[in-house]
This record gives structure tokens, sequence and C-alpha cells, in this order.
């Protein structure tokens, strides 16, 4: 049955194109200028039983330009590709048990199972280069899929662990209390172990509601975790998962 679906359509967007080419649509160029706002964050794939709860979400200012041009071909597909400017934070408060942590505390480095509160502080400043396939359902209403490259300039993964303890190396060693003043919890900075270049998968759609003017959203998940392949203090492969929402000018060339 899912076979059959998946056929139905792949027959209605060949017939869909035939119809466009019949109609004598030229190949043409579109430009597009985007000004976005991205919701996510860095998370596992599948909560792990060491994260029991999160507590809090706090948004952050992840604003994104960028340029796009398509080279639309007879019918109704194009190929797209661009170069964007974004920021991707998150702020997360977390209740964790038995995960595993280093932090230092009093100026001294500890390390072992941590149990309490945690909140993750994450920065990602980038220039990606993405490259997409577009299906233009209509002059108004395209939709878009394809990969990413990322370069990252500035990364932070850093935070604090507080009202909590941490059992020393293992989960049965010497327990060591941390509060939640600055002098009594315990501080993390991951930031040197983050990698500069990230790649994933995207997806998206455009809706252009003016001569001009257009909206969009896209989901965007990376492929490489955060962190190096090299760092294992965190266990858990950590990947970016965003979407954004945001605002296009269009300008066509025909």
């Amino acid at each position: 049955m899912k076979h059959l679906i998946c056929l139905s359509v792949l027959l209605l967007i060949y017939l869909h194109c035939r119809a466009q080419e019949e109609q004598g649509a030229t190949p043409r160029w579109l430009v597009n200028f985007r000004l976005g706002y991205s919701v996510g964050g860095t998370a596992p794939i599948g909560m792990p039983a060491t994260i029991r709860s999160l507590d809090s979400y706090r948004l952050q200012p992840n604003f994104g330009i960028g340029v796009d041009l398509e080279r639309r071909q007879r019918g109704c597909w194009g190929i797209m590709g661009g170069l964007h400017l974004l920021s991707k934070g998150m702020d997360v408060n977390a209740t964790v048990k038995n995960y595993q942590m280093v932090m230092t505390k009093g100026g001294d480095e500890i390390e072992g199972a941590y149990t309490g509160r945690l909140v993750t502080q994450v920065e990602q400043l980038m220039f990606q280069l993405p490259v997409q396939a577009v299906y233009h359902t209509s002059e108004k209403f395209s939709l878009r899929a394809g990969t990413y490259l990322s370069w990252l300039p500035h990364r932070s993964f850093k935070g604090y662990a507080y009202d909590g303890y941490l059992r020393y190396i293992n989960p049965t060693g010497e327990r060591i209390e941390l509060g939640n003043s600055a002098d009594t919890r315990g501080t993390y900075d991951f930031s040197e172990h983050m990698r500069q270049l990230q790649w994933g998968v995207m997806a998206g759609a455009d809706w252009k509601f003016g001569t001009h003017w257009g909206a969009y959203a896209d989901v965007q998940w990376g492929l490489t975790g955060v962190h190096k392949s090299s760092f294992t203090t965190i266990r858990q492969t950590l990947y970016p998962i965003y979407g954004t929402i945001g605002f296009f000018f269009s300008i066509t060339n025909k």
C-alpha cells in the first residue's frame, strides 16, 4: 500500500511538470533575499534515561540573513544554492540523574556521575552554504529539500550545575554537594571541543504572497554532532536541530 501511494505521488508530480513544460515555461534565474528566526537546540536522538526532564527553555536571538540563487528549469523543477549568516543558540535548564560530567568547583576539576539541575548555554555563529532541489507546485508556492555545509567562526558550549551532587569518578564514589550560589555550584566549558564544520539535511517551503514578497519555513537537521568525535565527556552525541520561519524578497530574471 505504501509503495502504491509513493508511485501515485510521483506520477502526479510527473504529470504536473509535463503540463508546465507544455505551457512553454522557459528557464530563468530567481534570487531570494531572506530574513528569518530559528528555534531549536542541540539534542541527542532519543531522550536518554539520564535526562529526567527539561524544566525551562529560553528563546535566543537566533536571527539569520541570506541570499539564494535558483536556476528554474523548464517545468516545475529548479536547483538552488545560497550563502547564509545564521545565529543558532540554546539556553535550557534540565534535571538529570547519574549524568556523566566534568566540571570545575572552587578551582578544582571534578568528574563523575551528577544528579541535580543543569543549565546548558550554546552559541553558534555560522556561515552556511545550502544546496537544494526545488519543486514548484505553482508560481506562488514551492517545496525544497537538500543539504548544507556550515562553517562556525564563533562557537560556545558552557553552563553550570546546581542544587545537586556529584559522585566522584563513578556512581558509588565520594559525594560532592553542589549549591546554587556562584561559589558552590559547578561550571563547565566545552567550547574548545566543538566542531568548526557542520553538515546536515534541510527541507522547507516558500510561499509568495505578493509580487516580490513571500514567507518561508524550513527545518535543518545536523548529521554531525556539535562536538568532535574525540570528545567523550558527554556520552550522547548532540545534533543541531532547528526550525526557521521568516520572510523573503524575490527578484526574477525572465
